[in-house]
């Protein structure tokens, strides 16, 4: 079992910077590959950016390539998704999620979510 607690969300301009955090319990985080994804009301959750148990890959939404770094620490338990030259168009509910195995964030569904964050980007 694996629980997850996002937060760093908040009201930003455009073309400004958050870091959202997102802290996991349980003793096997490197085990698990984690990811972002976002959601906006009336539209499905998407994909943002994933990181392998290592940190060694990741890989990210073509919307958000350039822009957003996605990062752990094993040590703290934690990932990290920093987020630069925000957009409205960035503006979501962003969840944080784990799963041993890699691939199924593309396409698929990770076992484990958080609660989500809100970020809200003005112009």
């Amino acid at each position: 079992q694996v629980q997850l607690v996002e937060s760093g969300g908040g009201l930003v301009q455009a073309g400004g910077s958050l870091r959202l955090s997102c802290a996991a319990s349980g003793r096997t985080f490197s085990s698990y590959a984690m990811g972002w994804f976002r959601q906006v009301p009336g539209k499905e959750r998407e994909f943002v950016a994933h990181i392998s148990w290592s940190g060694t890959n990741t890989y990210y939404a073509d919307s958000v390539k350039g822009r957003f770094t996605i990062s752990r620490d094993n040590a703290k338990n934690t990932v990290y998704l920093q987020m630069n030259m925000l957009k409205p168009e960035d503006t979501a509910v962003y969840y944080c999620a784990a799963d041993r195995a890699y691939t199924v964030f593309i396409g698929g569904r990770p076992q484990y979510w958080g609660q989500g964050t809100q970020v809200t980007v003005s112009s």
